[in-house]
């Protein structure tokens, strides 16, 4: 049998539902105490009257809901490989009451069209909330997700960090418990950023918020 991109995309899908199914009915509430720097990201994008904004992985719409609040003149998307996640984001984007400006759809991080999903090829806003961390090629979103970029756009990232600050108990246990949810935090994200960001010409900020337990790029497209 030959290995075809859509094998790897329905393995994801099953994978994902697997987790998820259940979880999602939770997943907002319990997150809130863990996925730390999301609602800073979403405050600093600055989406002005008529951007485009992306998140790449959207889960359960919650920033989607957030970002379309706070951005009311932007247009918002958002893409997963789950299902059962999207079936999450449809309810909570429709109880938001944003539905006419934000819409969701099924998509591969790693290799999705957005001309055909969403009628739009470029973004001005991309943003990518502890995603990364559960796709075993995830430098290949970074890459889609630049490619994406409109001139003068913006991506950003945040997601789990190296810890090193935070006491060593700490961290071997936050990590063990990630990794029953297939996360594991991507420690050499600053230098796959950096080289890209310095390949595309464009500026990077990076920093390693609450004594390392985040990491947050900002890469911006001159």
């Amino acid at each position: 049998m030959f290995w075809r991109p859509e094998m790897a995309t329905t393995h994801a899908m099953q994978l994902m539902n697997r987790i998820y199914r259940h979880q999602r009915h939770i997943y907002d509430f319990t997150r809130k105490y863990y996925l730390l720097g999301r609602d800073r990201m979403i405050a600093e994008m600055d989406a002005r009257e008529g951007a485009r904004v992306l998140e790449i992985g959207c889960g359960t719409g919650r920033n989607l809901v957030l970002a379309a609040q706070k951005f009311p003149a932007a247009r918002c998307f958002g893409i997963d490989v789950s299902t059962e996640m999207l079936n999450s984001a449809v309810r909570t984007v429709t109880r938001a009451g944003v539905a006419a400006r934000v819409k969701v759809a099924h998509g591969d991080a790693t290799r999705f069209d957005p001309r055909l999903l969403f009628g739009t090829s470029q973004f001005e806003r991309i943003f990518i909330s502890y995603s990364l961390s559960m796709i075993p090629r995830w430098e290949t979103v970074v890459d889609v997700a630049i490619s994406l970029l409109a001139r003068g756009g913006e991506l950003r990232i945040i997601d789990f960090g190296d810890q090193k600050r935070l006491p060593g108990i700490f961290r071997r246990l936050l990590r063990r418990w990630l990794s029953a949810f297939h996360v594991v935090p991507r420690d050499n994200l600053e230098a796959v950023v950096r080289a890209r960001a310095l390949a595309a010409g464009a500026s990077l900020t990076f920093e390693r918020p609450y004594r390392g337990y985040a990491q947050y790029a900002v890469l911006r497209l001159p």
